[in-house]
Parts: C-alpha cells; sequence; structure tokens
C-alpha cells in the first residue's frame, strides 16, 4: 500500500526547497553523461595495456549506447510506476558498481560488462532525473527544466572528458581515479535523491511499461524522415570521435601529448553545447508542436536513431581500421558523414517553408 507521506505535497516540497531538487537532478543529469565520457581519454592506454584492435575498442564503446538504448526503450517510464526516487536511487547504485568495475577492470570483457551496466543503468536514470527536473521545475520560471534536459547532458559529456584527460596527464593510476570520485558521487547522489519528496503517483503496470513500443506521431514523420540524414551524421561524428578520436590524435601527432585525445572529444561537445544553449530560443517548428500528443513516442525513435547512428558507424569505422587502418579508415567515414550531412542541408533547403 502506498504510503500517505510518499505522495506530494505543496508544504513539502517547499520546504525542501524546489530550487534544491532541481539542481540535485540536474547534477545528477551532469554526472551520468560525465561517467559516460570518462573512459574516452583511457582507451590508448587500455589499448597500450592489453594489445587489441580498434575494432574490439569500438565494440567495447559501442556496448554502453546500446545498452543505454534498450534501457531507453524498456524502462524509460518505469518511475511513473514505482516513483522517482526508488528508480533514480536504485540507478545510481548501479552506475556506483559499474565504476567499481571499471576501476578493477584486468581485461576487455570486464570492460565490456562495465559498458553495459553503464548504460543500462544511465537510460534508467536519465528518464527518471529528467522527469524529475520537470517535476521539480518552478511554475514562476517554465522551461528551465525543458533547456536543462537539453544542455546538461552535452555539458556533462564536455566536463566528464575534460577531468579525465586532466587525470590522465597529471594523476597515478588513472585507469582508477578516473573511477573512485565518480562511485563516490553517485553514492551521495543515490542518498540525496532518497531525501527529496516522490513527485510521481505510483501506479500498477510496471512490467507492462518494459514492453518496446515506438510511435511517431504523424505530424512528426515527415520531420523526422527530412532530418533523418543530418541526424546520423551528427551522431555518427560523435560515435567516432568518442571512440576513436585519441588514436586519431596519436596518428596525426605521434609525439602529443595524452590528454590531446581527450580534448579533442571536449571541443567537439563543448561546441555542441554552446550551440544548444544559442539555438534554444528559436523557434520550433509547426509540425513539432502538432505531434505533441505523442511526444514520448517520437522521442524515443530519436533516440532509438541516433544511439544505433553513434553505435553500429563506430564499430564499422574500427572494423575498417583493422582492414585499411586508421588513415583510410578516417577518409572514408568522414566522405560518408559530409555526404549525408550534405544530403539533408539539400533536403531541408529543398523543402517548401509552408510544409
Amino acid at each position: 500500500m502506498l504510503s500517505v507521506t510518499a505522495l506530494p505535497s505543496r508544504r513539502r516540497l517547499n520546504a525542501l526547497g524546489r530550487r534544491g531538487a532541481f539542481r540535485l537532478h540536474a547534477s545528477v543529469l551532469v554526472a551520468l553523461l560525465a561517467a559516460s565520457s570518462a573512459p574516452t581519454p583511457l582507451y590508448a592506454l587500455y589499448q597500450a595495456a592489453w594489445h587489441f584492435s580498434a575494432m574490439t575498442l569500438t565494440v567495447v564503446f559501442s556496448a554502453y549506447a546500446l545498452a543505454l538504448l534498450v534501457a531507453l526503450l524498456t524502462a524509460g517510464t518505469l518511475s511513473d510506476h514505482l516513483g522517482r526516487r526508488p528508480v533514480l536511487a536504485g540507478a545510481l547504485l548501479a552506475e556506483a558498481v559499474a565504476m567499481t568495475v571499471f576501476a578493477t577492470a584486468q581485461g576487455v570483457p570486464a570492460l565490456i560488462a562495465a559498458r553495459i551496466l553503464q548504460g543500462l543503468a544511465t537510460g534508467v536514470a536519465t528518464s527518471a532525473a529528467g522527469a524529475a527536473l520537470l517535476d521539480f521545475e518552478d511554475p514562476d520560471r517554465p522551461g528551465r527544466a525543458t533547456v536543462a534536459n537539453g544542455i546538461t547532458p552535452v555539458a556533462g559529456m564536455a566536463v566528464g572528458v575534460l577531468a579525465a584527460t586532466a587525470l590522465v596527464q597529471y594523476a597515478p593510476a588513472p585507469t582508477r581515479t578516473v573511477y573512485l570520485p565518480l562511485l563516490l558521487l553517485f553514492t551521495a547522489q543515490a542518498a540525496a535523491v532518497l531525501l527529496t519528496p516522490e513527485t510521481a503517483h505510483p501506479h500498477p503496470g510496471a512490467w507492462r511499461s518494459l514492453r518496446p513500443a515506438i510511435t511517431v506521431a504523424p505530424a512528426s514523420r515527415p520531420t523526422l524522415a527530412l532530418t533523418t540524414p543530418g541526424i546520423v551524421a551528427a551522431w555518427a561524428l560523435g560515435g567516432f570521435y568518442s571512440s576513436l578520436g585519441p588514436s586519431l590524435a596519436r596518428l596525426i601527432d605521434p609525439h602529443a601529448a595524452r590528454a590531446t585525445g581527450g580534448l579533442v572529444f571536449f571541443t567537439l561537445t563543448a561546441a555542441a553545447g554552446i550551440a544548444g544553449h544559442t539555438a534554444r530560443a528559436l523557434p520550433a517548428r509547426t509540425v513539432s508542436l502538432a505531434g505533441t500528443a505523442q511526444r514520448a513516442g517520437t522521442l524515443a525513435a530519436y533516440y532509438v536513431l541516433s544511439y544505433l547512428a553513434m553505435s553500429i558507424p563506430a564499430v564499422l569505422a574500427g572494423l575498417l581500421t583493422n582492414l585499411y587502418g586508421l588513415q583510410k579508415a578516417v577518409s572514408l567515414y568522414a566522405a560518408t558523414v559530409v555526404l549525408l550531412a550534405l544530403i539533408g542541408l539539400t533536403r531541408a533547403v529543398r523543402r517548401p517553408r509552408t510544409a
């Protein structure tokens, strides 16, 4: 039976402070995505120590993206049924376990296991934290949750890769010291989340909610089809730089500092964050507004496309590197990304403004 104290009350929300709860859940999103990019500058160290191929490296990277996609499609609404606090706290503790597996990894299988656990936990946690941001949004300042959900993930990736890069350059035993602060942070956040008011109204149907379903609103289908080449190009580029970016940096300058590879991905994510923040006030397309009756399904379809574009091309890039070398693989990959971007741009320019 649901306890009365688990239900939200305006007095409890005000006593705790909406602003504090909002900031806590925003910090959770930052931490989750910081952890997702933290291994990027370490891949070169893992390769040097364990002597695995570029394709194996991209498989390690893609394991996270595919696991996260599975979690989003199956457990994306779990916190609506079970409550925000237990789902988010459990996912954060799973993140802490993943950090432990990373810190104690002795080979590729442990890395893959850590990335899968991390992906599953991140998918569950980002859904619950994103929903909580909407719950705790100040009614007098609408729109902050939308901006936070859009900006904090990219900001988190930038912060994570920058911090990990600094630790790789200056800290002892970076394959452990990168993950230990994150382990402590996730544990502390899990405890803090349990102190916040419960804003969801738990109800039956949790098992049924785990059934994957993707439904694109009819009004959004033309826009999704129009933007697909650009979406694939953008996420494929991110997947490449977060997996093989350090290897590319070493190819260009073998004598560069170890931090260079991480700084390449930091530049990409920081630019994406600035672009997202700059574009936040641009007017939305009429077709997007017309599709908000089925916004969750459309967003799920977008995530499916994005994370597939982030993971599968990265694995293909690893295969191309094994077959032809990194330099030729980069040329082929870049040509494909540019072609997709040009196709998307051409289709957008040629589309009638009234569509």
